[in-house]
């Protein structure tokens, strides 16, 4: 039988599941675990009445690794567990942390599943596929069970997940879904974020080949699939990797270092087998999954302990990062690598070469809170917090930003984000229309969850299916035909997009103007956009400012005034002249956006 890699001790074993866990072999299963504290570990489960007498695992390297092959095991969906016999002479019995299925909650026990029998059919999406940099990213962030539910509030399976999923990002211009965590997680309150079994996705779907099929099917229709990551911490449940063996193999020896502030235990990275044990975890999904990127959610904590940088940087959280996001960058090249980090802490997405933590997009949080706290301001006192939106291009040259209107934005009595916005329930809408032309035009890739691209008035609930039903009201409806018209004009408009990193091609025409009007120019090689955003309740007959082209005229592309999105239409439906002094003139609504397209007939972009 096969020997364990020394690599797994230094804490670089990306494929740590190939070899630990239960594998088909020869005529039955082999089963492999890792347990140094252990006095004696049995396999049980239904093939032998959960009794283990014969079926003791053999310790077969003194650094505490079991193995046991069993012939009476044959097929997928065999329930075991480990029963393990701790230095206190007590028994205890613990699911496989290694296993890659499990039963429905809330029961707990691991089943087998053999991972190496389906074949996917998205070749041509993986040679084509992209990590974004020169191309829109739009993601439609879902929970699977909230999305839809049957009449019968029931779940729909990956498989039947995959052609209601499709056919409402396509509607939407998206061109990825994250999904919300997916390994096994006993709480359905938790939404995934507080995991018990890291490689066994959660069978409240399907099984690991069904949710194949849903990436296939996205994939042949060039939808791209991102899924969050739990490296900070995981659950408590005695059946899981709390105190695995009754030593303390995955959280610290140390109490001070043991406990997050989620009521949960915190990963020891100090502890080479740990790292091993999640890098390979992250590789296994980019793997045999063909996802398309991992966001690894609250890297802050990862950085500061409970993410307070008073608290000083924990050096084995940041090594593991460094070590994990280089490994897999090699190993998947056109895979992304996302960080949700609401820190300051520098270089999260510089490449390990250069010091960096190797990420390759950071959620611009500081971009979220400025924005949303600039419209929960009353109007009349805006002028004094113009920094809430120009502050946001000062520094977002420093990282590789990705702009989220994400979950944590609609759920705990935080409004949703059409609620946080000051004003009447129309001003609501108009502003909405104006902040979506804001987010839609502003350098950084997009991320929203799902409900606000119909201005959801509801928190989220993960117990209810989103309320589509509110498109019957004309408001509603209007916002959600003006959020596939911005969401297309981003995917298909290369001035908002292509080299968008690079300062040279973002240039502010007004953004200190006490009358709460923005306005900035993107460009594309001779092609540019410029975008107003008035945020002001000043309606303008004629607003005049300078542009960067001499000749020509701009054409509005969207006005968020337009009647069909439930404006006033109060528009520019005609040619935009560049006078003698390089200025231009137009009407602007009061809270509304306006974007602009440069045109030369002798030009071509």
């Amino acid at each position: 039988m096969e020997k364990i890699s020394d690599r797994f001790f230094n804490g670089e074993d990306y494929e740590a599941y190939k070899y630990f866990g239960a594998h088909p072999y020869k005529d039955g299963y082999v089963f492999r675990l890792f347990a140094p504290n252990a006095l004696e570990v049995e396999v049980i489960g239904d093939f032998n009445n959960w009794n283990g007498e014969k079926h003791k695992m053999n310790k077969i390297d003194n650094r505490g690794i079991y193995e046991l092959y069993i012939d009476e095991v044959k097929n997928d969906y065999e329930l075991y567990r480990y029963n393990i016999k701790t230095k206190a002479n007590k028994w205890i019995k613990k699911s496989d942390p290694y296993a890659f299925f499990s039963e429905l909650r809330p029961n707990t026990a691991s089943k087998t599943y053999n991972i190496d029998n389906y074949t996917f059919n998205d070749e041509k999406w993986m040679k084509k596929r992209s990590k974004g940099e020169n191309t829109p990213l739009n993601i439609f962030e879902i929970h699977f069970g909230s999305f839809m539910k049957k009449s019968d509030g029931s779940y729909y399976s990956y498989e039947e997940l995959a052609p209601l999923v499709l056919k409402y990002v396509k509607k939407h211009h998206f061109t990825h879904i994250e999904i919300m965590p997916l390994m096994e997680h006993p709480f359905d309150g938790s939404w995934g974020y507080q995991v018990s079994q890291y490689f066994s996705l959660t069978s409240r779907y399907g099984n690991p080949n069904q949710f194949r099929y849903f990436i296939d099917y996205m994939h042949k229709n060039n939808i791209g699939v991102i899924i969050d990551f739990v490296p900070v911490h995981f659950v408590k449940d005695e059946t899981a990797l709390c105190r695995f063996d009754g030593g303390f193999v995955y959280e610290s020896y140390f109490i001070d270092k043991r406990y997050s502030q989620w009521d949960t235990l915190l990963f020891d990275y100090s502890k080479p087998e740990v790292m091993s044990f999640m890098l390979s975890c992250a590789y296994y999904y980019l793997k045999e999954f063909h996802l398309d990127g991992i966001r690894f959610d609250a890297i802050s904590n990862m950085i500061y302990k409970d993410g307070n940088k008073n608290n000083g940087e924990q050096a084995a959280n940041i090594n593991w990062m460094k070590k994990t996001n280089n490994i897999l960058s090699k190993n998947f090249p056109t895979a992304m690598l996302i960080a949700e980090d609401s820190s300051d802490y520098m270089n999260v997405t510089k490449p390990t070469f250069e010091n960096g933590l190797g990420f390759d997009y950071k959620w611009d949080l500081g971009w979220m809170n400025d924005t949303l706290r600039y419209l929960k301001e009353d109007p009349y006192f805006r002028g004094y917090h113009l920094n809430l939106i120009n502050f946001s291009m000062y520094y977002f040259y420093n990282e590789k930003f990705m702009l989220p209107f994400s979950h944590d934005e609609v759920v705990h009595m935080k409004g949703t984000i059409i609620n946080k916005i000051h004003g009447s329930y129309e001003q609501k809408f108009q502003q909405l229309r104006t902040l979506y032309t804001y987010m839609f035009t502003h350098p950084g890739k997009k991320l929203n969850f799902m409900g606000n691209e119909i201005a959801s008035f509801d928190e989220w609930n993960e117990n209810k299916g989103i309320y589509f039903d509110i498109l019957k009201y004309p408001l509603h409806s209007s916002f959600n035909k003006f959020f596939i018209d911005i969401s297309s004009l981003y995917v298909n408009n290369k001035c908002l997009y292509v080299d968008e990193y690079n300062p040279s091609l973002f240039h502010w025409i007004s953004c200190d103007n006490p009358n709460n009007v923005f306005i900035f120019e993107r460009f594309y090689k001779k092609s540019s956009i410029v975008v107003i955003l008035n945020f002001s309740s000043t309606q303008f007959e004629h607003y005049r400012f300078k542009v960067s082209k001499e000749k020509g005229y701009y054409e509005e592309l969207i006005n968020t005034d337009n009647i069909k999105y439930g404006g006033y239409n109060f528009i520019n439906n005609y040619k935009i002249h560049i006078d003698s002094n390089k200025e231009i003139g137009i009407k602007i609504a009061s809270f509304s956006a306006i974007v602009l397209k440069y045109r030369n007939d002798r030009e071509k972009e």
